[in-house]
């Protein structure tokens, strides 16, 4: 059984405890499902997104393990690019095998039934990176879809960095 870790908000856990996590989120318009990571050595690797989920708006965010058959077929890849579909064995070979595993992501077609939840903890709320995996060094994108007019901070990068409607 792979060990599998999904970020969820700290006011969901007792929802999360009593009837599993929902399947609310659809990979590339098709089916919804559950995005999450397979449990590695690097609790940065594993724990990884935790940071860049926080900009929407979350303050507290936990982690829910959970197991899946090792035959379960989900989608895996880097969140930029279109994923292929494996077993969940596969798919934790592959990213335990990259040379940089930020920015890859599991999506299981199905919801994650209560039974499958193996423990909630919380999680350290700074871990991972924002906007990309390599953003450091680079100047943020003052476009209005990435920095919506009224998020933090975004009427400053504009000013910075230019306005691409000006």
């Amino acid at each position: 059984m792979t060990m599998l870790v999904h970020i969820t908000a700290a006011k969901n856990t007792r929802s999360v405890r009593r009837g599993g996590i929902r399947a609310v989120s659809s990979a590339h318009g098709g089916p919804s499902g559950v995005y999450c990571l397979p449990v590695l050595p690097s609790y940065q690797i594993t724990h990884q997104w935790v940071r860049e989920l926080r900009r929407g708006g979350q303050r507290t965010l936990v982690a829910v393990y959970f197991r899946v058959p090792d035959d379960e077929p989900v989608e895996v890849g880097h969140y930029g690019r279109v994923p292929r579909q494996m077993t969940s064995t596969e798919a934790a070979a592959l990213i335990a095998a990259q040379q940089d595993a930020r920015g890859y992501q599991f999506f299981i077609p199905r919801p994650v039934a209560a039974g499958e939840i193996h423990r909630i903890r919380s999680v350290n709320q700074v871990t991972g990176w924002r906007y990309m995996p390599d953003a450091h060094g680079r100047p943020p994108c003052a476009c209005p879809v990435c920095n919506p007019a009224g998020q933090y901070g975004a009427a400053k990068i504009r000013r910075s960095f230019g306005d691409p409607d000006d």
